[in-house]
């Protein structure tokens, strides 16, 4: 399974020209381990989040995101970038979480917004789906929460971005175990307030 070439020429270039404008804190990037089955899972807040997680590592960050980017002009662009396309219509996403649980078992690194959408809302988070632990149980990759803080600044401080160490899904009880991610979460993102 070959990295999607046009992400390989894009990603040096997206980064740079991100982190000069935005200048974001990228805090625990060396938990990212550099091979293995890996996803990342944290907090949705803006449209740029997707950036800043590829910017935080050399490692090609596979995307679940939403079907409707794979659609129209640029669609041919987002398929190429080797993003998973999500029906978030259906109840159930059995193609995206297989193709994911392809890649992760092929030792790729996932990346996954599992409140599935950016958080407008008041609340630290929004109610996580279990797509993340699901596929970490069934598939015995590591997560790695992330949480997201801060407004993106141009060229002033700006987002924080901050990777804890992996963990492992071992309950089979996915309900648990989401609570759980959440919980890990929310509080990475309240010490950060």
């Amino acid at each position: 399974m070959t990295e999607p070439l046009l992400y390989r020429i894009v990603r040096p270039i997206v980064t740079f020209l991100f982190k000069l404008v935005f200048h974001p804190h990228i805090i625990g990037k060396e938990n990212i381990p550099k091979t293995g089955k890996i996803i990342l899972a944290g907090n949705h807040t803006n449209y740029f989040d997707p950036v800043l997680l590829l910017s935080s590592t050399k490692r090609t960050v596979h995307f679940l995101a939403k079907i409707e980017l794979t659609k129209g002009p640029l669609g041919i662009i987002f398929k190429n970038l080797g993003i998973i396309p999500v029906d978030r219509k259906a109840s159930h996403n059995k193609t995206a979480t297989n193709t994911a649980i392809e890649f992760l078992n092929n030792d790729k690194l996932i990346g996954i917004f599992p409140e599935s959408t950016i958080n407008r809302t008041n609340n630290v988070i929004m109610p996580f789906k279990k797509g993340a632990v699901k596929m970490a149980y069934e598939t015995k990759a590591q997560i790695i929460p992330f949480s997201i803080t801060g407004k993106y600044k141009i060229f002033g401080k700006s987002v924080t971005i901050v990777f804890e160490k992996p963990y492992e899904v071992k309950n089979k009880d996915l309900e648990i175990e989401n609570r759980i991610l959440e919980e890990k979460i929310s509080k990475m993102i309240l010490e950060r307030r």
